[in-house]
């Protein structure tokens, strides 16, 4: 919405696509940003972790607006810029446009949604959002086999599913993923309703797609999520 990009950073030149990213609710979970682009530092170091036939891209931060709101820095930042405990009212969740962007795509959508037991705006129609329209427009071209999204913090992996349910890959994928990660596994979030989430938008269109929820608001769970993205990435291995 304030013209930030959305960055893709790709790695390895396989055809089986594997999707990460982080920081859909911008600032509110500056760790997921944090954790992606420490990610990308791994993977520019070690190019033998991805098979020959396997590309790993990464969206860093798909909310930059939110996320500059907290950090109030462009592009890569530091820990030390973050101010502390910048998560306990919300602060960075939402766009420029006070949308919840994990509300605003085409599963399910409706105009309002929740978000812990209060009302969030999920924008004047699906993907009315520039945020949500690149992420859409971005998996539509690439068609990747896997999407991964980090969240924090509730230290679970959760399935995804739409009106058909869940993809059974979707299942071996959040196995695969929280098994190495020493993280629980729920197949539905249903601690309250959600409308619009981008994970049940990819399941509607058949990519199998997680959430991976740190166990802070605050920690990256390095060692954790370095298993879990190795784990996913050798299982598409052929």
């Amino acid at each position: 919405v304030e013209g930030r990009s959305l960055t893709t950073y790709t790695y390895g030149k396989g055809a089986t696509e594997v999707l990460f990213v982080g920081g859909i609710h911008g600032g509110y979970e500056w760790n997921s940003v944090f954790l992606a682009y420490r990610m990308m530092d791994y993977l520019e170091a070690n190019p033998s972790a991805i098979p020959a036939n396997v590309s790993v891209t990464i969206i860093p931060s798909a909310n930059p607006d939110g996320l500059y709101d907290v950090v109030g820095v462009e592009g890569r930042f530091a820990v030390e810029d973050v101010p502390d405990a910048p998560n306990t009212t919300g602060i960075g969740r939402f766009n420029a446009n006070d949308v919840d962007l994990n509300r605003n795509f085409g599963c399910k959508w409706q105009s309002e949604s929740t978000w812990k037991g209060k009302k969030v705006s999920a924008g004047l129609s699906a993907f009315s959002e520039p945020e949500a329209k690149a992420i859409r427009d971005f998996v539509v071209k690439a068609k990747p086999a896997a999407a991964i999204f980090w969240h924090s913090s509730a230290n679970t992996v959760y399935a995804s599913e739409c009106e058909k349910g869940i993809l059974p890959v979707t299942l071996t994928l959040m196995n695969t993923y929280a098994t190495a990660a020493s993280y629980g596994q729920v197949k539905k979030f249903d601690a309250y309703p959600i409308t619009g989430d981008v994970e049940g938008w990819l399941a509607s269109i058949g990519i199998p797609a997680i959430t991976v929820e740190l166990e802070t608001h605050d920690s990256t769970d390095w060692e954790r999520n370095l298993a879990g993205v190795r784990a996913v990435i050798a299982s598409y291995q052929e």
